[in-house]
């Protein structure tokens, strides 16, 4: 299938650590968003021809930005259909990922696709975030809402930790000063524009809130 090779081509030029292991990984989900996608729509119809750069290597942008210590501990608020969790979780194997979401329906699909994919660093949960007891060392997010209404919904579910680079790794676009300030949050911005070349990512970020 030619979009899968695109995949393959597309991770191993930004990412040449990726071991042949977790190339055929990438490809088989790419494979799987495929035929999920006609049973239950995850992933928007028309966006699906651009799977690879529109969510998969968008995804890993985080990976650009932060490398996970092994043995951590990660939440996916609002994964959708596993992203970012499940790019993340073939990245960082040693590293463990809890993905929720309010939508039962994409949560199954997200386990079969862990499943299929033997990602055995992967649980994930038909919850909101508000209502996991458990603590994280990070939480990672794709464009759920604004800033200000996500954070109260994850402040409360980090571990006590030290590692340096803790906090909430949130994926967002366009012009981000307002939402930054309206949230009165102390930020790092990431341009995805300088790791990656594609058109879709010229105003694609990786807004880092790190643990106080």
């Amino acid at each position: 299938m030619p979009h899968t090779t695109a995949i393959r081509t597309l991770l191993s030029g930004y990412f040449p650590e990726l071991t042949e292991d977790q190339l055929a990984k990438f490809e088989h989900m790419g494979e799987l968003y495929r035929e999920w996608n006609e049973k239950i729509n995850v992933i928007s119809r028309k966006d699906m021809e651009q799977l690879g750069v529109h969510h998969i290597l968008h995804s890993m942008g985080i990976a650009k930005v932060v490398q996970f210590p092994a043995h951590a501990h990660v939440l996916d608020v609002g994964t959708g259909g596993g992203l970012p969790g499940l790019p993340l979780a073939i990245m960082f194997p040693e590293v463990r990922f809890h993905l929720v979401d309010s939508i039962g329906k994409k949560i199954h699909v997200v386990q079969e696709i862990a499943r299929e994919l033997h990602l055995q660093n992967v649980t994930a949960a038909h919850t909101r975030a508000e209502q996991v007891r458990e603590k994280f060392d990070f939480v990672v997010s794709r464009a759920v809402t604004r800033l200000a209404n996500f954070y109260p919904w994850v402040a409360n579910s980090f571990k006590r930790t030290e590692l340096p680079t803790k906090g909430l790794y949130y994926l967002k676009g366009g012009d981000l000063a307002e939402e930054i300030a309206e949230s009165g949050l102390i930020t790092e911005v990431y341009d995805l524009k300088d790791y990656f070349n594609e058109d879709f990512f010229e105003t694609k970020k990786v807004v880092y809130v790190p643990l106080p």
